[in-house]
This record gives structure tokens, C-alpha cells and sequence, in this order.
């Protein structure tokens, strides 16, 4: 800003705003004074003064701010529904009484013992169970008339798939997620500041000592990384509030359904029903089947901050927030509300995409959540995300009584039907399930025989499998690009996306189901082109690029059923022994022998997709 400009705006401030205390700018320098006269700083002066006293005449009177009156955001009314379990006696805390002289508080000292054994239960909990109403939903698919027979068939092998888990050997998924903990600490309750470490702690005696996957990698430089061998950090959020209570919400949240959490920076143009509703049907198709449908779905519109967007989705998608008020403040504190109306209406669109449970039909979502935030004038954030077939949330408290942890369900049978896969079809459907012995036929017969159904038909493979999932695709790249060419066992044998949880005693697999497949969509054309990867077997939708090489090349994409690990490990998988990159852990090159292994042509040699419908 120059010297006018500068002595100018300071003079018309003090003239306008008529403050006693405002200073004006320095004097300008002398070099100035000699182009700068004081006839120029009288006439804007004066022409300020003029112009100020005719505008406030016509100035409408200020009205006062409202009064302040706090009200918090999330107005959450007390869960009163959720049953919980008591896993440590009221020894384990100690009540203290303080007196100021005139009354006696009571606080609640909390050891970090107790923080490390609710954390430990939590994990070991949900890697195996799951809320009842979670299997509920499961089970009304199953009796629903308009439901598709692939949407049964889903519906079915994840009841069977939780039938198994619940026996506390497989965990229900093979990835066993990142160790989430929020917690909500009264202000009447004492521990000795490192809950954060015993509550990792606790993740840390789930994860080694049972039957679960370490899917977290340290970064040693910016492109080097480990993996923790621990599945450590968990993720500890710890927040105040009021009471002599510590509440919890224990999150074992996958790498498939963390992926599928989305932001869009809007704008107040969104906030109409016809744009809403065009904006969401296109985004929630985005979101594909990769991360293991039926979903529970969450939309938040709004939001103070981005942060705040995504971490109420995230928190919705658990149904954390279901006690909600389900109208705004007519008072405009800005408080959150779910929009039941939204919610069914979303939930429909869903349903008349006929994306389904994975591969055609209803059942796209269990249900939806939606919870409107405030927001700043100029911003209009919107977060959507899902939580999975593998709803792994547990909540947890702890009370003068004890230590307690949510019921999530231990009787998986009462949800299952006295049927077999069969009833779930008509005899169509049945004869057309494709049989495959993988054994006695090479890889050109393989692709001679999958060339004759169209996508969609359901296929039962018997005979040997190769796995390889990230690490393992980047390694086999670099042999193509230093000239070695892809290993044989890429050409020979169909290649399975997945990495196995440990492996308990007696059992020949861990928890193996499939990985999300467009992650290794960019090398497919390459390992194509070189005479590999011609039939791949994943979970979710691929990217045309895949499509148009398959078609290219004469390849195909099977779709595995994402949710039932443990059903894979306990009737599917008969051997499994490490083939390669035995350094990588889970993230190694596997040779497995299975048997019946469900699946379905999702993309053909014909450059047929079975999702194109809805992703275009």
C-alpha cells in the first residue's frame, strides 16, 4: 500500500468510526511530503466526516447479540438400550470421598490395569462377535421376498461366516483392522495419566495373543516401511466430560471400509432436495462393493471442520449417534440432528440401484444414517462412509460397580435357518453354479471354459490358488522392469488377492478372505502383456483399465465374497504353505489348495462388467 492509500484509509477510519482511542499512521517520510500536499488530506478527510454523518442517519439501530447460552453439538440423550456385561468386580476401582468443608465428592480411581483389560476384551470381542441386531439384519434378508438369490447367498455365508468366528479360534475377518479407541472421561475420575498407553497396551495383548492379522506399517523414510509386528499404534482418542464415569467405543476398523470414507467441499447451492439427492446417488455408487456390503451407510452434511465432518461419520456409521434429537433447534444453537426423512430416503435409493450384496440385487445397505451439522457460511463440507459386513464396534465403561463391556452376540445358530445354500436358489440358479477342478486344466483351458457364461454366473473352485496381494505385485513389477519377466507360478495358477491372519493350532488356514481388488488394478495390463495374472479373484469393483485388458488380452476378474474369512479358512481351504517373499509376512506369495471356493465372473474376455451398470 502506498503513502496515500496508507495516510488515507487511516484518516477515513478515525473519521467513520469516531473512536477516541484509534491512532492514525505516521507522518509520512519527507520524500513523500514533497508529492503529498495537505490539501489532499483535508479534502478526504472532510469528505469522509460529510459522507459518514449522512449515512449514519440511515443506519438501521444495532441489535444486541443473544444472550450466551452454551449448548453442546452432539446433544446425545443417555443410551438406556445397551446391554452390557460386567468383566471385572468393583474391586478393581476405588471410590475416594473428598470433602471441601462443606460437602463430600466422590471420585472414581481408575488403575491402568483396568483400562488395559477392557481394551484387551474389547479387541478379542469384536474380532469374533458382533451386535445382534447386526445378524438381525442379516437374517431379514434371508426372509425377504424381494430379495435377489445373490443376495441370500450373501446374506447366508456371512451368518455362517459369524457362526464360526463366534467360536473365539478364526477372527470373522482376515483383516483385522486398525485398534480404535474413543474414549469419554468424566471429570470426577482419577487414573495416572498414560491412559493412552494402557489402553494400547490392551490391543496389544488381543492382537499377539489371538488368532489376528498385524496389519500396520511404520514408516522408516519417506518410501521405506515396516510392518509392527504388533499391529501397534492403535489409534487412542481420550476426550472430558462431566460425571464420575469413563465411557468408551472400542473400533477394529479394516483397510476395505476405512478406504470407502469420503469428503466433498460443497457449497450452500447443494442444500436442495433435487441437488442432494442427484449429488448422493451419484457418490454412494462410487463406493462400489469392494468394501464388503451390506453397509451400514453414513452422510453427514455440514460441519464445523472438515475433521469434524469425517469423524461423525465415522461415529454415525457405528450407530454412536442414533440418540440424537431428530429435529434442529428451531432456537438455531447449531445442534446435530439425524434426518430420519433422508435416512429412508437414501436407504431407498440404494436399494433400486441393484448394485445389491455384492453382486446384484436390494441389499446394497442394511440402513442409513444422516445427521445434519452446523456450518460455516462459506463452507458446506459433506462426508460419506460405510461400515461393513465386519461390524467390529464394542462399547465400554467403566463405574463404581465394575468394568463392563457391550453383549455383542455368542449364539450365532438362532439366526441361521434350518437351510442349506440350495433352498436359497430356485433349480435354475443351482444347475447353473459352474464347477471347476483348477488341477486338470492349464491356464488356456481355464479361460476356454470361464469364456462360455456371461458375468454374474457363480463358479465352485477346487484345485490349487496362488496369493499375492500388494507388496508381492510391486516385487513381481520389478522383475518385468530388470528383464527377468514374471515368476511362473503367475501364469500358471489363478492369482487370489488376500493375506491370511495367523493360523491357529490344528487349523491348515487363518482367516483368508479376499482383498480389495482395484488396489492392484494398475499392473494387471502389464503382467498381461508379459503372459501372467490372465484370471484374478478379489472382492469389489475394478477400474476400466482392467475391463479394456481383459478384453485385450483374454482375461478374467472373479469376485470372491468379502466378509466370510473365517468360513473360507474352516471349509475352503485345505493346505497352505508360503510359495515366495516368505520375508513379507502376511504380505508373502501363498500356494493354497481349496475346495468348493465360492465365486462369480464379475469382468469377462468379452469386456463385460458386471458393475458398468452402476459405475459407468
Amino acid at each position: 500500500m502506498n503513502a496515500v492509500a496508507r495516510l488515507t484509509r487511516g484518516t477515513l477510519v478515525r473519521s467513520v468510526r469516531g473512536h477516541p482511542s484509534f491512532v492514525s499512521p505516521p507522518r509520512p517520510s519527507h520524500a513523500a511530503a514533497r508529492w503529498l500536499s495537505s490539501s489532499d488530506v483535508e479534502v478526504t478527510k472532510s469528505s469522509s466526516a460529510s459522507s459518514s454523518s449522512s449515512s449514519a442517519k440511515n443506519r438501521p439501530k444495532k441489535q444486541p447479540p443473544p444472550e450466551f447460552a452454551y449448548a453442546p453439538v452432539f446433544d446425545v440423550a443417555p443410551d438406556v438400550s445397551t446391554a452390557y456385561r460386567r468383566i471385572l468386580p468393583p474391586s478393581a476401582v476405588e471410590t475416594i470421598a473428598l470433602a471441601d468443608g462443606t460437602s463430600t465428592t466422590t471420585m472414581l480411581r481408575v488403575p491402568g490395569e483396568a483400562l488395559r483389560t477392557l481394551s484387551s476384551t474389547a479387541f478379542g470381542d469384536v474380532a469374533h462377535l458382533l451386535r445382534p441386531a447386526h445378524l438381525a439384519q442379516l437374517r431379514k434378508i434371508l426372509d425377504d421376498k424381494e430379495a435377489s438369490d445373490n443376495d441370500k447367498f450373501v446374506a447366508m455365508e456371512l451368518l455362517k461366516n459369524a457362526n464360526i468366528a463366534s467360536g473365539r479360534i478364526l477372527p470373522g475377518c482376515q483383516d483385522t483392522g486398525t485398534a480404535i479407541v474413543m474414549g469419554k472421561r468424566g471429570h470426577l475420575v482419577l487414573t495416572d495419566g498414560n491412559d493412552d498407553e494402557h489402553l494400547s497396551r490392551g490391543a496389544y495383548d488381543a492382537y499377539t495373543k489371538l488368532n489376528l492379522r498385524y496389519s500396520q506399517v511404520a514408516p522408516v523414510s519417506m518410501f521405506e516401511e515396516k510392518n509392527t509386528g504388533t499391529n501397534l499404534p492403535a489409534q487412542v482418542d481420550v476426550f472430558g466430560t462431566k460425571g464420575d464415569e469413563y465411557h468408551f467405543l472400542f473400533i477394529a476398523k479394516g483397510g476395505g471400509s476405512a478406504n470407502k470414507t469420503f469428503l466433498y467441499q460443497q457449497t450452500k447451492a447443494l442444500l436442495n432436495a433435487a441437488s442432494l439427492e442427484s449429488f448422493l446417488e451419484e457418490k454412494i455408487k462410487t463406493i462400489g462393493t469392494s468394501a464388503c456390503p451390506p453397509y451400514h451407510l453414513a452422510v453427514v452434511i455440514g460441519g464445523l471442520s472438515a475433521e469434524q465432518t469425517l469423524k461423525t461419520v465415522k461415529l454415525a456409521s457405528t450407530k454412536y449417534y442414533d440418540t440424537l434429537p431428530t429435529k434442529g433447534d428451531p432456537g438455531a444453537s447449531g445442534r446435530a440432528f439425524r434426518d430420519v426423512e433422508w435416512e429412508g430416503r437414501i436407504l431407498d435409493m440404494t436399494r433400486k440401484m441393484g448394485i445389491g450384496a455384492q453382486f446384484g440385487g436390494k441389499y446394497f445397505c442394511h440402513d442409513v444414517r444422516v445427521i445434519r451439522l452446523p456450518r460455516h457460511g462459506a463452507s458446506c463440507p459433506v462426508g460419506i462412509g460405510v461400515s461393513c459386513s465386519a461390524d467390529r464396534q464394542v462399547k465400554g465403561k467403566i463405574t463404581k460397580d465394575g468394568v463392563f463391556i457391550e453383549q455383542l452376540e455368542t449364539d450365532v445358530s438362532k439366526y441361521l435357518p434350518e437351510v442349506t445354500d440350495e433352498h436359497l436358489s430356485d433349480s435354475e440358479s443351482v444347475a447353473k453354479e459352474v464347477k471347476i477342478d483348477l488341477n486338470s486344466t492349464s491356464m488356456d483351458d481355464l479361460r476356454a471354459t470361464l469364456s462360455k457364461y456371461p458375468v454374474r454366473t457363480r463358479l465352485s473352485l477346487t484345485g490349487t490358488i496362488v496369493v499375492a496381494r500388494d507388496i508381492a505385485h510391486a516385487k513381481m513389477l520389478k522383475k518385468i522392469e530388470s528383464g527377468e519377466g514374471l515368476p511362473q507360478y503367475a501364469k500358471d495358477y489363478i492369482i487370489y488377492y488376500a493375506g491370511p491372519a495367523k493360523t491357529p493350532d490344528g487349523y491348515a488356514s487363518g482367516s483368508f478372505g479376499p482383498t480389495t481388488a482395484g488396489r492392484m488394478d494398475a499392473y494387471v495390463d502389464k503382467f498381461m502383456q508379459n503372459g501372467g495374472s490372465f484370471v484374478t479373484l478379489a472382492k469389489g469393483n475394478r477400474s476400466k483399465q482392467v475391463t479394456n485388458a481383459c478384453k485385450k488380452y483374454g482375461g478374467f476378474y472373479l469376485g470372491s465374497i468379502g466378509g466370510p474369512a473365517a468360513i473360507l479358512a474352516k471349509n475352503c481351504i485345505k493346505n497352505v504353505e508360503v510359495l515366495d517373499n516368505e520375508e513379507d509376512g502376511m504380505e508373502a506369495v501363498w500356494k493354497i489348495d481349496v475346495e468348493n471356493f465360492p465365486a462369480f465372473i464379475v469382468v469377462d474376455d468379452k469386456g463385460d462388467d458386471f458393475f458398468k451398470e452402476w459405475l459407468g
